[in-house]
């Protein structure tokens, strides 16, 4: 960490080849140049939007949830702790979750969200698990995108049926209903209207697995925000009575023409059928019920206002197991109905709205409820009297990323469902942990960015201001009530003047400005979106369904004012166009030719080397195109390049940002990944590191760290790129190459002086403890070592590949607390090592772990003496051939002492140490002399030494004089204990 310094299927296909340029060439770097990097995942820790639930009834205690964009987690306590179990995989939206009635190792899951909305993620088909979850296979139904539900035969873990609803943007034949009846390997398409309807819910009678009920859903997103989904005829229920070979649409009471339909089968009655119906084109929902397998409906709720809400895209629907009359339905709340649907009680939910997606309930004992969220998973196991907590789940789906310049930083977005988050970049406890992050008043899917002149204050959203001093939000938009022609969408841009801190800019359908916080705005631009433009084939279906046909809706979607000019603003629109402002008055449309209406200009950066070079990502999703976009201009939009060889082909582009320090070092973020660019975007190649394969959808450099927004796993760092800039000067190196370390701060590990956390809670991670050192090797050595030398070129600190862990020592706590034994790599490739800031541990007689502990981070006490600040030299030697480099260690900005103090601190400690040295030496002569009490007395200056040395190096702060005398003494009566001369002491003998 470092403080920052001040269309139809084809015509897609026919417009990607006109915009994608031809295959390049091999990467410029070795990715073993680099392979030492790694991410870290700092939070906010609560969960996201998760649709997919699941139970084993005959494990009560065990359940499995899928956040829409954050992976699989399994829970073998009922929700007191998560574990994540569908790492490496390359996707980590899941839509629906599966366990077989009659093997609870079978686990089947359906990628993508399952849903129609905006800012969906979608997935690439179905895995299936036979292990519990250990490990996981794909199966196929890739071109599916979206799977909302699978059904299992309760006999038969081999035979499932799959819901798959396809393509939210655009028209594809592989939607439907399938069945597979070997496990997955092989899928049939059973039921399918057309390229336009798409499967949406089925369900096997528990009874009678020849009887399958399944929905069918003619909906599609448009490209622009219409807030929900445009209809057309197509939907419906239907029912089959012979396995899936044939199907028949039920009618009787329900609606001629629906939106989408969700089916609930009573068990205890399964003549029993409820069925939740959204009216076409979201005129309201109700619940029907059949008593007679679904020959015959009737609609059974009197108030449709108050479940009848939000149909399209939150309802789910599911009968007591045991009693056909109890029914629960998912919305804003989660309600329960105890007459057969006629009327509901909220059960869960809060002001505000939870926004619930799904219900599961153990069939073996109603009292145990599952909830999929907007904010997680929650359990009930006491017919929902309590639930378990969502803020042990790090599925939080952020939009955006900024960051301020407080050390340490604190990085901040916009949270999907849950409104705003700000997160320290490192935590006092060790670890990023619930006290280390906080709301900031913006509503959800916006931006936030901290003021450059006033830390602690955020704006956000729409736009609100945030003030940490007294935790108030105040709304400061430019047009409050949003009239006269002013358009806004769910996610607009705002953006510092990065030359002018007063100034600050917002997107709508025009650019505003302020320069007193939002207390008055200037409008700087004219409506900058597209005032006509011809319908895209992806949507053509569904035109009939849109009022509003061709009438101007674009709004400005990114904003990126000069780091070199005043006035220069980049702007672009969500339907394709590219504005450039040299004045912040005159502006002029510099859109890449190649760019068709509703490309969405997802993000811009401007150089920050020249005024004329700007990078623009382009999102093309919301056309059904997957390609990946990014263009280039070296000459103010008067020229453009396609720069995308190496992206991952199937991958549209979030963001692209250039290096502050590095020209032509660019870094993308795409639906599922982190790429890097040397040479100035002509080659790409993967920065995935450890990141899952989350939807990225923001990206910064923030002084030396590189920080991401996932929309599903929260914001992760990659703390010190350096190496990454010194790859893009020289590319490669044929000797071991020791890299320039970055500025290192004396931060201390661990502050925390009362009983640590549990391991149960969840956390993020701080960064490295202490400097961090990156080299590379060619090839494999035999020997490798690191030294740190101090400005008068002694030794503080050497490390070695030959290395051995120590013995371990018995504690009377558990060994999970335990930091692991490292030592320095000898393997060839880019290695990445970490220096405490610790001279080596004294040798004691009581070896023991501190109270300021972390979970498998805890190094043994007592520690060698923390180096001062100053200036020291790394050596790297790999089998005689060396390189060093500088290294500047500075002092926690936040801590003030002098350098004098700070000297005197490390010098007494230091002495201490090699005092524990000698009475461990003289402790050891003494019992090999068979000297009881000699042994005894010198182990107990030992440990007196060693407490001694908590005192005086266990704070930055100067040694006090009742420390100093102790030392002192101590030192005195060691010494004569030893018989030793004394030593003239500066501290003690001035």
């Amino acid at each position: 960490m470092k403080l920052h310094r001040l269309l139809a299927l084809t015509a897609l296909c026919s417009l990607a080849s006109t915009l994608l340029p031809a295959p390049a060439a091999a990467d410029t770097v070795a990715p073993s140049q680099f392979a030492g990097l790694r991410w870290r995942e700092i939070g906010p820790l609560r969960g996201g939007r998760t649709k997919a639930v699941a139970g084993v009834p005959s494990m009560p205690n065990r359940f499995y949830i899928a956040a829409v964009n954050g992976g699989i987690r399994r829970t073998d306590d009922a929700g007191r702790t998560w574990t994540s179990i569908f790492e490496g995989h390359s996707t980590q939206s899941i839509g629906s979750l599966a366990v077989a009635p009659s093997d609870p190792n079978v686990i089947y899951a359906g990628s993508g969200e399952g849903l129609q909305r905006p800012d969906l993620a979608i997935g690439n088909g179905i895995y299936k698990s036979t292990d519990a979850g250990a490990t996981w296979t794909h199966l196929g139904l890739r071109d599916g995108e979206q799977i909302p539900q699978i059904a299992i035969d309760p006999t038969n873990p081999q035979r499932l049926f799959v819901a798959v609803l396809g393509h939210p943007y655009g028209p594809n034949v592989q939607r439907g209903i399938f069945r597979s009846t070997d496990g997955g390997k092989s899928f049939r398409k059973v039921l399918y209207l057309n390229e336009n309807v798409g499967g949406y819910d089925v369900q096997i009678d528990p009874h009678d697995p020849r009887i399958v009920y399944a929905t069918l859903w003619a909906a599609r997103q448009a490209p622009w925000e219409i807030g929900s989904s445009f209809e057309i005829p197509g939907s419906g229920i239907y029912k089959s009575t012979d396995g899936g070979d044939h199907w028949t649409r039920l009618g009787g009471g329900l609606p001629a023409r629906m939106g989408r339909a969700e089916i609930a089968i009573a068990r205890s009655n399964p003549n029993v059928v409820y069925a939740y119906v959204d009216a076409f084109q979201d005129a309201g929902g109700a619940v029907y019920r059949s008593d007679d397998g679904g020959a015959h409906f009737t609609m059974t709720n009197d108030d449709q206002t108050t479940i009848g809400q939000r149909g399209d895209d939150l309802v789910a629907i599911a009968a007591d197991p045991k009693d056909s009359q109890t029914l629960y339905l998912t919305n804003t709340s989660t309600y329960r109905s105890t007459d057969g649907g006629k009327t509901f009680v909220a059960i869960k939910g809060a002001p505000g709205g939870d926004d619930y997606q799904n219900v599961w309930i153990n069939p073996n004992n109603p009292n145990i409820i599952l909830l999929g969220s907007d904010q997680g998973a929650t359990i009930s196991v006491d017919h929902g009297k309590t639930w378990s907590s969502w803020y042990n789940q790090l599925t939080a789906q952020m939009y955006h990323v900024n960051a301020d310049n407080r050390f340490p930083y604190w990085v901040c977005g916009g949270q999907q469902e849950s409104g705003s988050a700000c997160v320290s970049s490192r935590g006092p406890w060790g670890q990023v942990n619930e006290r280390d992050w906080h709301p900031v008043g913006a509503e959800e899917y916006g931006y936030v960015v901290p003021d450059p002149l006033h830390p602690g204050v955020f704006y956000g959203g729409k736009v609100e201001k945030f003030d940490e001093r007294t935790g108030q939000t105040q709304e400061v938009s430019p047009n409050p009530l949003r009239l006269n022609g002013y358009r806004v969408v769910r996610t607009e841009p705002l953006a510092f003047d990065p030359l002018d801190g007063h100034t600050l800019y917002f997107g709508a359908n025009r650019v505003y400005r302020t320069r007193d916080g939002g207390a008055t705005w200037t409008t700087v631009s004219p409506d900058l979106a597209r005032a006509n433009w011809a319908m895209p084939s992806v949507i053509a279906a569904f035109e009939s369904a849109d009022p509003r046909k061709s009438k101007r809706r674009g709004v400005v979607y990114a904003l990126a004012p000069s780091y070199v000019h005043e006035g220069t603003i980049w702007a672009g629109t969500d339907d394709g166009l590219v504005w450039l402002t040299h004045d912040a008055k005159h502006w002029k449309n510099v859109t890449p030719p190649a760019l068709t209406p509703w490309s969405k200009i997802s993000q811009i950066d401007a150089s920050h080397f020249d005024d004329r070079t700007a990078y623009v990502a382009v999102n093309r999703f919301r056309l059904d195109d997957l390609h990946p976009y990014v263009y280039r201009t070296h000459d103010g939009g008067a020229h453009w390049t396609a720069i995308v060889n190496g992206l991952p082909s199937n991958q549209p582009v979030n963001a692209v940002r250039e290096d502050p320090k590095v020209k032509g070092l660019l870094y993308a973020a795409t639906e599922d990944s982190v790429n890097v660019s040397f040479d100035d975007g002509a080659h790409w190649q993967s920065l995935q590191m450890n990141l899952p394969h989350t939807s990225m959808r923001d990206i910064i450099v923030h002084g030396n760290d590189l920080v991401v927004a996932t929309h599903g796993r929260g914001f992760w760092i990659m703390d010190d790129i350096e190496p990454l800039r010194e790859l893009a000067r020289t590319a490669r190196w044929n000797a071991p190459h020791l890299f320039t370390p970055e500025l290192a701060y004396r931060v201390r590990r661990n502050t925390n002086t009362d009983t640590p956390l549990p391991p149960e809670v969840p956390h993020g991670m701080n960064p490295p403890d202490g400097a961090i050192l990156y080299y590379t090797l060619p090839h494999a050595a035999r020997r490798v070592t690191l030294t740190i030398r101090d400005a008068r070129g002694a030794i503080v600190r050497s490390f070695s590949s030959t290395d051995v862990a120590p013995k371990p020592v018995e504690l009377d706590k558990p060994s999970y607390w335990l930091r692991p034994f490292r030592a320095p790599s000898a393997a060839a490739g880019m290695h990445r090592f970490v220096w405490d800031l610790h001279e080596a541990a004294p040798r004691a007689a009581n070896v023991d772990l501190p109270i300021s502990a972390n979970d498998r981070d805890t190094p043994y006490t007592p520690q060698g003496a923390i180096v001062a600040p100053g200036h020291y030299t790394v050596v790297l030697d790999v089998d005689g051939v060396t390189a060093s480099q500088p290294l500047a260690l500075a002092m926690d900005p936040r801590v003030h002492m002098t350098q004098r103090a700070l000297d005197e601190q490390y010098a007494i400690a230091h002495d201490i140490t090699g005092l524990m040295d000698d009475s461990y030496a003289a402790m050891q002569a003494a019992g090999q002399r068979h000297d009881a009490k000699g042994e005894a007395r010198f182990a107990s200056f030992n440990g007196e030494f060693g407490a001694l040395l908590e005192v005086i190096d266990g704070a930055d702060a100067p040694v006090t004089a009742a420390g100093l005398h102790a030392y002192c003494t101590l030192r005195q009566q060691s010494l004569n204990a030893q018989h030793k001369l004394p030593v003239r002491n500066p501290w003690c003998n001035p």
